[in-house]
């Protein structure tokens, strides 16, 4: 799912164009993001208090090693640094203003420029995880995109942890929690509102470790085999 070339020629269908500028739609999300991560973004970020923020809430509690998804592997053997861990990095997030607008745009942002398929709809596979970029993707795409543009932008990437949970239909899917000073915040792709991990309406299973390249249980009974829907 990577771009073949820059060079975009006129017999290039048009449904490919569509998501070469949603993919750059995505990107230019990122920048203004960056700029508020910096301060710099006047106008948003300044009208930010911090009674805008989340409340405190308390932390889910990892409860041992856990299996991680197949596709996850997979993922990791291509894209080594979007699963390493570096333990020098904070292990959360310390939420300001700035930093919450941050989060508040990308998170938008990525769920409105990505096309939501499933894997097997988009690629006749029953799931992998990559990062969206010919701009189509079921969740954990949506999720780990989230996470390179934030951590591009300059937050903790030890601090956002790809989380599989079950869903309303019972159904494996992929959220990503970020671990901040006010608790574990949950960013997903079928909503745009960021909650607190336990407001979800999920049962929550396992994510990735903080510590190494792994995964850590966080005491939910059934662990769903993939993460493949939308």
């Amino acid at each position: 799912m990577r771009f073949a070339g820059s060079m975009v020629q006129s017999s290039v269908p048009s449904s490919a164009l569509r998501r070469v500028a949603r993919s750059r739609r995505v990107l230019a999300g990122f920048a203004w993001a960056a700029l508020c991560f910096a301060g710099l973004g006047a106008g948003t970020v300044q009208a930010q208090t911090f009674a805008s923020l989340p409340s405190p809430q308390i932390g889910a509690e990892p409860q041992g090693a856990a299996r991680p998804i197949a596709a996850w592997v997979t993922f990791c053997q291509s894209y080594a640094a979007e699963c390493a861990v570096d333990r020098s990095e904070p292990a959360r997030i310390t939420l300001t203003p700035a930093v919450w607008a941050a989060i508040v745009s990308v998170n938008r942002r990525v769920n409105k420029s990505v096309e939501p398929k499933t894997d097997m709809e988009h690629l006749h596979v029953a799931d992998r995880w990559d990062l969206a970029e010919d701009g189509i993707g079921d969740c954990e795409d949506f999720q780990l995109l989230k996470r390179h543009l934030l951590a591009e932008a300059g937050l903790s990437r030890r601090a956002m942890r790809m989380t599989v949970v079950i869903d309303e239909k019972g159904e494996g899917h992929a959220v990503l929690t970020l671990i901040t000073d006010r608790g574990d915040l949950v960013l997903d792709n079928k909503t745009n509102a960021i909650v607190p991990w336990h407001k979800t309406g999920y049962v929550f299973i396992k994510r990735e470790s903080q510590d190494a390249t792994a995964w850590v249980s966080l005491g939910g009974v059934t662990s769903p085999v993939t993460t493949a829907n939308r």
